[in-house]
């Protein structure tokens, strides 16, 4: 582990450097780095933070939660299934060719046959190619969260990306495992174009010279994205100057890079919602709703907010946290030890019953502290827990094959309300339509039946309703184990202007971040 160790810093001195008036570069230490240039292959935090980097959406959402125009400059609704955009003119890519609107069309095609993202396109009937800088997009049904959608709208170069590599393999191909055109090579329109790409040890980019945003302020010549899994590591590589921008900060060292006068702490509130779903398919004990029940009860989440995430993080006992619509205000957390142990035996499992449990290592805060916390804890009521911890891009493919009869996954909300919490991680799976991709086996019809009714409802108030009842029902039925929603953290040299680039969503926008 030493070696490791000092390999890795060995790598961040040769990347470090010094911010001057001359060379603008930063190094920022990720706990993992994008697991490809492929903006379409895997709907994931860390590759829509990628995306907004190389490439640029339709609309880009800001610190409010309001919308601001990107490739897109204005857009209007025309009927109650159609919004017409107007695309931004003069944009190049990466490649020099010219953005128009058959590069949105093709990039709306092409993400609707990747896996991770047909559940999120199912509302939608398509794009329309109005003249070169207009664009219709189309719904099934009438659909309230459209625009809210459009900020997944990533445009790739059409001409880029189509025929075929040195392999004859079509440029096009959207690979989850395997090499692919678009695994290493990229075309986008965003700030920064790819130079060097080495997975698990560096990515650079640089700054494009005709990147078409000529009122940011950013001024970052050079990108460095260094890999850096272990949190002590990437503290310790802050704090010695070797990077200067780190994600996450380990609520331990909150304290360490406060003292720091050459660093600061920045922390935003977030969405992203922390829980452990249980296979009902894998373990029969499972399909029992009081053997659910009392896993939930077993699970202290408000002791593992306040001494694993050292007060960090908001207590969840449902899917959205206040402020989303949905959020229901009589859902409590429900930690009771004698409950739990009352409701097993009740189920006729006071003896209790063994199950797997896997999670990551290196993708959420502290995620392998509290899969061990969990395990301890389910202990109590006589589970015994066989874990299995790993690296993130080891565990995604663990997590598509349900390799384990509990599985750790943390969701931020693509629409910034509940209903995609449900969409993606409670709905009954289905591989044509991709609802329920993260769900990882519970099933219940009228989930389902609420959640495809909210998503047409365009009475907020009503749609509200419907996603409260999909919480409550959730909670009675111990669907999840939930634990907290996760607050955002960075740490940053002081000459870096951190706050006006961070946002709810966790995607840092490095295109406007300003180095004094």
């Amino acid at each position: 582990m030493k070696k490791l160790l000092l390999l890795a810093v060995s790598l961040l001195l040769v990347l470090s450097f010094t911010v001057s008036a001359g060379a603008k570069t930063v190094t920022v230490g990720l706990a993992a780095d994008p697991v490809s240039l492929d903006p379409q292959v895997q709907l994931s935090g860390g590759m829509l933070q990628l995306s907004h980097w190389v490439f640029d959406p339709l609309v880009r959402w800001t610190q409010e939660l309001t919308f601001e125009p990107r490739l897109a400059t204005k857009w209007e609704r025309l009927d109650e299934l159609t919004m017409r955009f107007t695309l931004r003119k003069g944009v190049k890519f990466h490649s020099g060719n010219p953005f128009t609107a058959k590069d949105v069309k093709w990039s709306f095609d092409r993400m609707r046959k990747g896996v991770d993202f047909k559940a999120l396109l199912e509302p939608f009937e398509g794009v329309t190619v109005v003249d070169d800088y207009t664009v219709d997009i189309k719904t099934k049904k009438p659909y309230a969260l459209l625009l809210n959608m459009a900020t997944y709208f990533f445009a790739m170069d059409s001409e880029f990306y189509t025929g075929t590599d040195a392999n004859g393999q079509p440029k096009d191909a959207i690979l989850k495992i395997g090499e692919s055109f678009a695994l290493n090579n990229e075309s986008g329109t965003g700030p920064f174009f790819v130079t060097k790409r080495e997975h698990g040890v560096v990515l650079e980019m640089e700054r494009f010279k005709d990147y078409w945003d000529t009122k940011s302020p950013g001024n970052i010549s050079k990108l460095i994205i260094a890999p850096i899994k272990e949190n002590a590591t990437r503290v310790a590589a802050l704090l010695s100057g070797d990077v200067d921008f780190i994600s996450p900060v380990p609520p331990q060292d909150f304290r360490r890079i406060h003292k720091d006068d050459k660093v600061k702490l920045v922390t935003i509130s977030g969405g992203r919602i922390i829980t452990f779903q249980m296979n009902q398919n894998r373990v029969e004990a499972l399909k029992d709703v009081r053997v659910r029940q009392a896993i939930v009860y077993a699970v202290n989440n408000v002791g593992i907010v306040k001494k694993i995430m050292k007060g960090t993080a908001t207590v969840a006992a449902q899917q959205g946290p206040r402020g989303y619509t949905g959020y229901k205000e009589a859902l409590k957390p429900r930690y009771d030890l004698v409950k739990a142990k009352a409701l097993m035996k009740e189920a006729g499992y006071e003896k209790g019953f063994e199950i797997s449990m896997m999670a990551p290592n290196n993708r959420y805060v502290n995620d392998a502290k509290i899969a061990e916390a969990t395990a301890q804890m389910l202990g109590k009521i006589g589970i015994k827990v066989n874990l299995k911890t790993m690296p993130k891009a080891q565990y995604w493919n663990e997590f598509d094959a349900r390799a384990a009869d509990m599985m750790l996954i943390g969701w931020h909300s693509d629409t910034e309300d509940s209903g995609n919490f449900s969409e993606f991680l409670m709905m009954c799976e289905n591989k044509e339509t991709g609802y329920g991709a993260y769900n990882s086996g519970y099933c219940n019809p009228k989930v389902d039946e609420l959640t495809l009714a909210a998503q047409s409802e365009t009475n907020l108030e009503k749609r509200a309703a419907m996603l409260q009842e999909i919480e409550q029902i959730l909670y009675d039925d111990a669907a999840f184990v939930p634990f907290h929603w996760q607050n955002h953290s960075y740490g940053a040299k002081k000459n870096l202007q951190v706050k006006p680039i961070i946002n709810a969503m966790n995607f840092p926008y490095f295109g406007d971040m300003v180095a004094k």
